[in-house]
């Protein structure tokens, strides 16, 4: 008899204790999953974000590109072309494309410190496109990118830089360098998941990048350099990157280098992006 009397007493209130659930959450039907665009854009703007709440991120895409373009043509034009007027002609493309491909092994600073502070595994474990946040983070990043070049050719336009090839160039160079940094990012993100801290990705990223960035045509024609130190200069992706990017900005440009370097962008997406992948499903 008493279970009876609980059983009428509660089922009454069911109905209204669903309505208020459903007002309290805002509607009736449940909001559908986001698809792989949606949750990638989503991720891309939480990087975007962090930007905003920590400006400080800034500093890689703003400072480092002025004091990189205003150090090196008044420091070192004079001594490697006769004046930095000169030398500013030669160097703004390379400077251009070393700032770009520093700013590169942040991608892997970032997972790695979500790693570090546990946001990676509830990320993981969301019902959403698995690859979303490797995709979202690579989106954010290209935008980082833009923002460096941008800052490049604005400091180099206001103290006497003239591009040959004119405003498609410019937008060419900067969109090959996008895409090969893009394909590079996957690199720095095994390295990411692989290394245990963030200051190991750091070190481990500049002991990788200095070499590759400094020993190019970046700053000086191989030719200048000894015998053997060209050598390796010419087998360096970095040089490859350089010099597409500098004829088109010279109106001088080399379909065989854009070629190759639109090839190489895909080769290492194809060869790393597969193994990054399966890294971050395997993160324990």
């Amino acid at each position: 008899m008493t279970t009876t009397t609980r059983a009428d007493t509660t089922n009454p209130q069911q109905p209204a204790l669903d309505a208020s659930v459903i007002a309290a959450v805002g509607g009736a039907e449940r909001p559908r999953h986001a698809g792989p665009v949606g949750a990638s854009m989503t991720y891309g703007w939480r990087a975007l974000l962090k930007i905003k709440h920590v400006p400080e991120q800034l500093f890689d895409v703003t400072m480092f590109p002025i004091m990189f373009t205003l150090m090196f043509t008044y420091v070192f034009g004079g001594a490697m072309a006769g004046s930095p007027g000169e030398y500013l002609q030669y160097a703004l493309p390379g400077i251009l494309t070393q700032t770009v491909v520093f700013i590169t092994m942040y991608t892997a600073l970032t997972i790695n410190t979500d790693i570090e502070k546990g946001v990676f595994d509830r990320f993981r474990s969301l019902p959403v496109w698995r690859p979303a946040l490797l995709v979202g983070a690579l989106l954010g990043d290209a935008l980082r990118y833009v923002i460096a070049s941008a800052v490049v050719l604005t400091v180099g336009l206001a103290i006497g830089y003239r591009a040959p090839g004119g405003v498609l160039g410019v937008v060419a160079a900067v969109a090959l360098l996008v895409l090969f940094c893009v394909a590079l990012t996957w690199v720095w993100l095994i390295v990411g998941l692989k290394v245990r801290t963030p200051n190991a990705v750091m070190g481990t990223s500049m002991m990788v990048l200095f070499p590759l960035t400094f020993v190019s045509s970046v700053f000086a024609p191989p030719e200048t350099m000894p015998g053997w130190l060209q050598a390796f200069v010419d087998v360096n992706p970095v040089t490859l990157l350089v010099e597409a990017a500098r004829g088109l900005m010279n109106d001088t440009a080399d379909g065989g280098d854009i070629l190759l370097v639109v090839l190489l962008s895909a080769v290492i997406t194809a060869v790393f992006a597969p193994i990054a992948l399966r890294l971050y499903n395997n993160k324990t």
